[in-house]
């Protein structure tokens, strides 16, 4: 298993930044690789990726998540397995450090030569950065959810 770990400051407040992050379903946006994102309910949501030509369908459910402050998850099924939390620091009233922080084990031979080359850290990385210019450039979330998941509730 990998740690993939990334930071980037946002011009934006912490609330606007964890807001957009709860917009699940808006990951493709800014995520490369991410072609659909389907929010099943509240905690739990089905991914459809495409990896080097490698497509891969997996849910993950939250496990912790408090508004303006980290959300947690972990895949429930599928190939990937993986888990990792988002945490957003204020820095000021109008900017925040977002910090990704993913486990991910390899699942397929695609995945596995991924990351031993280095990719996934690098896909993370840009990732987080079409994020920042994501949500900078619209300068306010596309919505939201404040809901409160306890790890004990999972």
């Amino acid at each position: 298993m990998s740690t993939v770990t990334e930071t980037v400051d946002v011009e934006v407040p912490a609330r606007t930044a964890y807001n957009q992050w709860t917009q699940f379903e808006e990951f493709p946006h800014f995520m490369e690789g991410v072609e659909e994102v389907v929010q099943l309910d509240d905690r739990r949501n089905h991914w459809t990726t495409k990896i080097a030509g490698v497509r891969r369908e997996f849910d993950t459910e939250i496990v912790d998540q408090l508004p303006d402050e980290r959300i947690a998850w972990r895949t429930i099924s599928g190939d990937i397995r993986q888990m990792g939390m988002v945490r957003f620091q204020p820095l000021d009233e109008s900017r925040t450090r977002v910090e990704l922080v993913m486990d991910v084990e390899a699942g397929g031979m695609a995945e596995k030569a991924a990351d031993s080359m280095g990719i996934i850290d690098r896909r993370v990385k840009g990732d987080m950065q079409r994020f920042k210019d994501y949500i900078e450039r619209r300068a306010r979330e596309s919505g939201a959810w404040r809901g409160r998941i306890k790890p004990e509730d999972v």
